[in-house]
């Protein structure tokens, strides 16, 4: 789940935070509560993870949870892999 997380925190950084200090965004760093995720860069994200991964998301996958960490994206991501 390493490699999940590192894509998707870089991911992040290059798209929705350039500029800023690796440093500042960590596993646990609230994405749409601190203002980095909002609609459209969540969908921006998803269709990134659908696509680098090969997986599909349902829309009960999108919940807030799921999508409010790198944590919690990394683990939606590899529990959609394992199936």
């Amino acid at each position: 789940m390493e490699n999940v997380r590192e894509l998707v925190r870089r991911f992040i950084l290059e798209n929705f935070l350039p500029g800023e200090d690796a440093a500042n965004l960590t596993d646990s760093t609230e994405l749409k509560e601190s203002g980095i995720l909002d609609s459209m860069s969540t969908l921006k994200l998803v269709t990134f993870l659908e696509a680098q991964y090969q997986v599909e998301f349902e829309a009960d996958d999108l919940d807030a949870g799921n999508l409010s960490t790198v944590a919690s994206i990394a683990a939606l991501v590899t529990a959609k892999q394992r199936g």
